[in-house]
């Protein structure tokens, strides 16, 4: 039997269980389970459907059990940032977790900039200050009154909360809990005293853990649901998708994490706190090892998937050897500026398009393939403004890019990210984040020492 570990990958669209193990000194994945993920929409808020991905994780390890030829010793989970749920004394689940996207915290941003040391805060948190962050979900939650922050006993982002129904140990991960702009980026801890100026109760707040750290066996009952020994444990892993993906680019690189949203960025030692790192819109996010994942957040290809759910919602043929090679014969030069408001969620985001060009004096996209071209074109741009920031914050300038994740397959908009930033790109891997979960496992229960241990 091959020792196993398992990674629970959940990402805003979709989900999926892979397997990972270790033969002939390579690192080997299978995808045993993939699943559906959407959002909710249940009077004023829109919802993550928590119980359903949860049984869609168990689905999957369910699946993974049931094969002779694997030994499962652990699971890792993963997810996107800054979203949490609640929990209290006796454990149970208090509401649904809201959707980073939901309306609730919009201009919360701009009024905490304007009532705030901006400077100060920075200085502390080390975050880019966006509307999604947790920070501001909890100050709606805190305006509308909500009962849930006066009984709730713990607060935990995604993967804590999965984590926590399977082992029922309560405690946030390292990465994900720096997403949350309340984590003081030099201590790698919480940042109890702004957490009490927003008149939150700190005691709600669990213990910070490392990536690396096993939380606990799989609680028994769950482990004979499931079919699974009593001694698998849970591996806390990058837990922010984001830095399982980027743990597997090579030293000296940047990264680039390329799918719904694009994390530019390079790993540090220390964080860089400084305004004009602020000013920059750049993170200090937590990363494997207690490293800094300096990076900036950027909209990727969420502008593009929505394009393409509406052209195929008219019967469009959306398939990427149709809609690329019609974007690579385009001719058109006009730029957007992928990070506007104006493409955060629109009802219409071709139309947004249009209206975007149109209000800045550039040629309108007139087909597909143009306005593909138009979005490849403008996150090239934008990645290569992104490079100019990081050169004139670095002691050394970037030297190349390693683009992962599923967009790494994207070759027009490659070339175009080598052509606007300069650099020399490498390409791959598409699946960083399972193989990052998975390597981290390993490490963590001895299977190899180190990263470079292994070909993957």
């Amino acid at each position: 039997m091959k020792n196993t570990f398992l990674a629970a990958d959940f990402g805003g669209g979709s989900g999926r269980v892979l397997a990972g193990y270790i033969e002939d000194g390579s690192l080997r994945l299978e995808e045993i389970h993939r699943f559906g993920n959407r959002q909710i929409r249940i009077g004023k808020h829109l919802y993550w459907d928590f119980p359903a991905l949860f049984e869609d994780m168990k689905a999957g390890i369910r699946k993974a059990a049931q094969r002779p030829d694997l030994c499962i010793r652990s699971v890792g989970i993963d997810t996107w940032g800054v979203d949490f749920g609640f929990v209290d004394a006796a454990g149970c689940l208090l509401g649904l977790p809201v959707c980073y996207r939901d309306e609730r915290t919009a201009g919360l941003c701009a009024e905490y900039v304007a009532n705030n040391d901006v400077a100060a805060h920075y200085a502390k948190a080390g975050v880019q200050m966006m509307d999604i962050n947790s920070i501001y979900q909890l100050i709606a939650m805190k305006r509308e009154g909500s009962p849930i922050l006066d009984v709730a006993k713990h607060l935990l982002f995604m993967p804590d909360l999965f984590s926590f129904y399977l082992t029922g140990n309560a405690n946030c991960e390292y990465s994900i809990a720096s997403t949350s702009e309340l984590l003081d980026a030099k201590q790698r801890d919480w940042n109890y005293e702004l957490i009490e100026s927003l008149g939150l109760r700190k005691d709600m707040f669990p213990p910070v853990v490392m990536p690396g750290t096993i939380r606990g066996n799989i609680l028994p009952e769950v482990a004979d649901e499931l079919g699974l020994s009593h001694d698998v444990k849970v591996v806390a892993v990058g837990s922010h998708d984001t830095q399982s993906a980027s743990f597997v680019t090579p030293d000296g690189c940047a990264f680039l994490s390329s799918g719904t949203w694009s994390l530019l960025g390079v790993t540090l030692d220390e964080p860089i706190l400084s305004e004009e790192a602020r000013q920059s819109g750049c993170s200090n996010e937590g990363g494997v090892g207690g490293k800094i994942n300096f990076l900036q957040n950027i909209t990727g290809l969420w502008i593009l998937q929505r394009l393409m759910a509406q052209w195929k919602e008219r019967g469009e043929n959306v398939a990427y050897d149709v809609i690329l090679p019609a974007a690579e014969a385009a001719e058109i030069g006009s730029v957007i500026d992928v990070d506007d408001t104006d493409f955060a969620n629109p009802r219409d985001m071709e139309q947004a398009i249009v209206q975007y060009c149109k209000e800045k004096g550039m040629r309108e996209p007139q087909n597909i393939g143009e306005t593909v071209r138009v979005v490849l074109q403008s996150l090239a741009a934008r990645y290569a403004k992104g490079i100019k920031h990081f050169d004139a914050l670095l002691p050394q300038p970037i030297s190349k890019i390693n683009i992962i994740g599923g967009g790494s397959q994207n070759k027009l908009l490659n070339r175009l990210t080598s052509e606007a930033t300069g650099l020399p790109v490498i390409a791959g891997p598409v699946e960083a984040t399972g193989i990052g979960n998975i390597l981290v496992q390993a490490i963590a229960l001895g299977e190899i020492n180190r990263k470079e241990d292994v070909k993957y």
